[in-house]
């Protein structure tokens, strides 16, 4: 069975339709940018639903709760052959302010240190034209489906 991931799509409307994306933490995407971010979306198994493991992941990866209408998006599947099921949800939240899990690697590598990163750096608000360069290419349809949702 694939790995499966759910995630939150947030937006806003401000005055034209914004997106929240966040950018991974961690030495391997340092001087990535463009196709580099994505929704605060994790893995999830059988112990929750996976509404239930979007609305966790987004409080984990921005250390914000997100309450609304989640309006269900069509699944899409990372090159990994992960299945990324998101939800769309309008709201409003600061984004120079999140606070993401750490998780820990031996970095340099083959250096014996253990070094603690967040798991993601940053989250930011994009227009739809900013977000479908920054996002990873795979999440696009998520983009194209909430302009279709919202018109």
């Amino acid at each position: 069975m694939a790995r499966q991931s759910a995630g939150i799509l947030l937006y806003r409307i401000k005055p034209e339709l914004e997106v929240f994306l966040v950018h991974p933490g961690g030495p391997f995407f340092v001087k990535k940018d463009l196709g580099a971010w994505s929704i605060p979306k994790g893995e999830f198994d059988y112990t929750e639903t996976a509404i239930d493991a979007a609305k966790r992941e987004f409080e984990e990866e921005t250390g914000n709760v997100i309450e609304g209408e989640f309006k269900m998006l069509q699944p899409i599947t990372q090159k990994s052959g992960k299945v990324v099921q998101a939800w769309a949800v309008e709201g409003d939240i600061d984004a120079e302010n999140i606070v993401s899990n750490t998780f820990e690697m031996i970095w340099p590598p083959n250096s014996g240190k253990m070094k603690t990163f967040p798991e993601n750096d940053r989250g930011q608000w994009f227009t739809i034209d900013e977000a479908k360069l920054k996002i990873n290419e795979r999440q696009i349809p998520l983009l194209d489906e909430l302009i279709n949702l919202i018109k």
